[in-house]
């Protein structure tokens, strides 16, 4: 399974970006995926993610009402839309696809068994 992260770059704070994560060996369809971001100096942590049905998708509270996350199954690949961008958002965003995660671990990044490569994300103040 190989995931290929792509979309980052540098934006102005309130700036929009659109993230996507195509999936190949592997369809999204059973599968949850989620992407995940590292800040420099920081862990790293939770963005979003969507179960395998497409029926439930979880925000962090933290970009929960700017980011949105989707999926397009016909081209094995998901979005993270990304609005109103703040300087704090700057980070590495990782995609990561579980086969069997359930509900309840959708948020834990040990639940994921396969990683991109991550793409940069610079927001500028």
């Amino acid at each position: 399974v190989q995931l290929q992260a792509s979309g980052g770059g540098l934006v102005q704070a309130g700036g929009s970006l659109t993230l996507s994560c195509a999936a190949s060996g592997r369809t999204f369809s059973n599968s949850a995926v989620a992407w995940f971001r590292q800040a420099p100096g920081m862990d790293r942590s939770f963005v979003a993610a969507i179960h395998r049905t497409g029926g439930r998708i979880s925000y962090s509270d933290s970009v929960k009402g700017r980011f949105t996350m989707s999926r397009e199954t016909a081209r094995n690949t998901v979005y993270l839309q990304m609005n109103n961008l703040r300087p704090e958002d700057t980070a590495v965003y990782y995609c990561a696809l579980g086969p069997s995660v359930i509900l309840s671990s959708l948020r834990s990044q040990d639940a994921y068994a396969y990683w991109g490569q991550g793409t940069q994300v610079t927001v500028s103040s």
